[in-house]
């Protein structure tokens, strides 16, 4: 196990995505952003926290529902209701993207109803696509083997992302 983020390059990853953010969405009056449960809601948490801190952005988190193992096998849900989202600028966001899959599940869901805009946003990306996604705002990209895994913790008070 090798570690490829410690917890300070962790959080100013966070601060730049959401800088990135908010030079992007100068014309916007609110965006959404959609943690994928776990680690990509507490990521939104964060990037929330920087955006609130250090623009006028109005940000609103959400978090999104699905079975990242088989995500065609329940709803996908969401813990606002969908009709708050129409036309709206949607920021989705999970802590890595391998092969796609989670992330295109969930993409599917917001392509049902107008929106003004649909960003991804994930703090490591493997660039490892089997699903044709590709993320707009990145903390890391990193080229691995398809037998390494990328872990991050973001429950614990000393964050970390590790290289298995």
């Amino acid at each position: 196990m090798q570690v490829i983020l410690k917890h300070q390059e962790i959080h100013q990853k966070i601060t730049r995505l959401a800088y990135q953010i908010l030079e992007q969405c100068t014309d916007q009056e609110k965006i959404f952003i959609g943690g994928i449960q776990g680690n990509g809601m507490l990521l939104a948490t964060y990037l929330k926290q920087v955006i609130d801190a250090h623009g006028t952005l109005n940000t609103q988190i959400f978090e999104i529902e699905i079975n990242k193992d088989e995500p065609w096998a329940n709803p996908i849900g969401l813990s606002i209701p969908e009709s708050e989202l129409k036309h709206g600028y949607i920021v989705l966001v999970d802590d890595v993207i391998n092969s796609g899959k989670t992330m295109q599940y969930a993409l599917i869901k917001f392509l049902q109803q107008a929106t003004h805009a649909i960003k991804t946003l994930v703090l490591v990306d493997r660039q490892h696509r089997r699903y044709p996604i590709k993320a707009d705002f990145v903390g890391l990209s990193l080229s691995t083997t398809l037998k390494n895994r990328v872990e991050v913790d973001l429950t614990s008070t000393s964050h970390f992302a590790y290289l298995i």
